[in-house]
């Protein structure tokens, strides 16, 4: 089984994933994985470079986000192209992940993702978990975490699905508000999986 976990910036989505790994749960981050492929894939590697010039890259292959931020941020359509080279790679890397993951021990694989419904990565998930909060609370989570400005964090916000999107493809919400503890939260989804 995969199951799909999302939330937007500030949700408490990667503790929820954490408190899910340390009840046996197997995650996958998005984020992590993505980068290792756009390091280590030399088919994604060679197509990043011919859309976005070799710069992108330093000597020894590293992925540079802050100067492919700059040029697709600048160029929405280039974003869109970069995605379109990208979220395939990642799915298949999921696909692999639980194939393998199966033939071991049939355990559920938790993909963890902030852009699970912009990505298309929710259409592979048997079910989905969307993780919320108020929007106060999520840009404090954010301002503290990433030591960004109130602009940027809402900027990324906007960019993103919002709660209630997440929500029509999920099959368990959660609200993290800080009124229960992630233990807590943790221990609803896992009865309701």
């Amino acid at each position: 089984m995969i199951i799909g976990l999302t939330g937007g910036i500030g949700s408490g989505k990667s503790a929820i994933a954490r408190g899910l790994y340390q009840m046996g749960y197997t995650i996958y981050d998005t984020d992590s994985q993505a980068k290792r492929i756009m390091e280590q894939d030399p088919d994604v590697i060679a197509q990043i470079k011919a859309l976005l010039g070799n710069d992108c890259y330093d000597a020894d292959n590293h992925y540079l986000s802050s100067v492919v931020a700059d040029k697709v941020f600048e160029q929405p359509t280039l974003l869109t192209q970069l995605n379109a080279i990208v979220h395939p790679a990642v799915q298949a890397d999921i696909e692999h992940r639980h194939a393998a993951m199966n033939q071991s021990r049939p355990i559920p694989l938790i993909v963890e993702s902030a852009i699970l419904l912009e990505s298309g990565l929710y259409r592979i998930c048997d079910k989905v978990i969307a993780v919320t909060a108020p929007e106060d609370i999520r840009v404090q989570r954010a301002m503290h975490r990433d030591h960004s400005t109130l602009s940027k964090i809402h900027a990324r916000m906007r960019a993103q699905a919002t709660d209630e999107q997440r929500a029509q493809i999920a099959q368990i919400v959660v609200n993290n508000d800080g009124q229960q503890s992630i233990t807590e939260i943790c221990q609803y989804i896992n009865q309701h999986l």
